[in-house]
């Protein structure tokens, strides 16, 4: 998958907000059907989505298109998947999630789909959203349950489905999800996805609050954040973007480097630091995280 700063929400039923996020500059977009969309309005919240992702297709928009269905076990799932699966369709940032076995059982669902609605084999990407206690205990196995899954979002936000599953009281310092937090990157890093994504920050107004929060996941090893409003989104490709500063250190590391190497060293003194290839390999990671935002 590729790297998402931001990842912005957007309630399914809402036809003209998804114009309203490609505008603020996000790197992807959520089209959701499930929590932001009243049960009432469902049926009619599929339609507008699948309008919209042919739309947002046909113009060439940057920011690539994801689906939050219901979950699986909702009974509506099924129902979801086969209507909104149509060209343009990065994939399902699937919520409240179970087992590694119900992750096999999607991917033969989306399977299927892709395959009625002729679209490429294993197109559609997956997204697994950590809101259970018991996906939080083997998110190990459900990272690797298919090579389907891009990412894993390590979900923290107040009074959520994460809180009441765990029964922890949120607060910005966040030591009472550190160990979850923590072990989804673990879990992601095994699995070779290298792009864990965070959130959500749920108070617009605190911007502040919303960059501790984001520079804290960051320094955890997450590579993005799930947002709520347009007005975070700026903020978290900024924060999630690596610095000009940091990406001309880490050329000239690789360029002292790789002269040392020439004149027969395996180390280096860098301004001052010990440099060798394990500090050359970190260095070219961050250019190519930079080059492919860029991109």
């Amino acid at each position: 998958m590729k790297p998402y700063r931001s990842m912005l929400f957007v309630p399914g039923h809402k036809a003209s907000w998804a114009d309203k996020a490609i505008a603020s500059g996000t790197d992807a977009v959520i089209l959701d059907l499930e929590d932001s969309v009243p049960a009432a309005e469902k049926a009619d919240a599929r339609k507008i989505v699948r309008e919209t992702i042919g739309r947002l297709h046909a113009e060439g928009v940057r920011a690539d298109v994801w689906v939050r269905p219901n979950p699986y076990d909702s009974g509506l799932f099924g129902t979801d998947v086969e209507e909104i699966a149509v060209p343009g369709l990065a994939g399902l940032f699937l919520p409240k999630v179970f087992s590694a076995e119900e992750i096999v059982r999607i991917d033969a669902v989306v399977s299927h789909v892709e395959t009625r609605e002729q679209l490429e084999a294993g197109s559609v990407g997956l997204i697994v959203s950590f809101e259970t206690a018991e996906s939080m205990a083997h998110c190990e196995e459900i990272a690797a349950a298919s090579p389907r899954v891009s990412s894993l979002l390590g979900a923290t936000g107040p009074n959520a489905d994460v809180g009441r599953a765990l029964g922890f009281e949120f607060t910005p310092e966040g030591l009472e999800s550190l160990y979850l937090r923590s072990r989804i990157v673990l879990a992601a890093r095994a699995a070779g996805l290298h792009h864990p994504v965070t959130g959500v920050w749920q108070d617009i107004k605190d911007v502040d609050g919303f960059r501790r929060f984001a520079i804290d996941a960051r320094r955890l090893g997450y590579r993005g954040m799930v947002c709520i409003h347009p007005s975070h989104v700026a903020l978290s490709n900024e924060l999630f973007t690596p610095s000009d500063e940091v990406v001309a250190y880490s050329r000239r590391m690789i360029e002292a480097f790789r002269a040392a190497e020439a004149q027969g060293s395996a180390a280096v003194d860098f301004e001052g630091q010990h440099v060798d290839i394990a500090h050359v390999k970190t260095a070219e990671g961050i250019i190519a995280l930079a080059d492919a935002l860029e991109r």
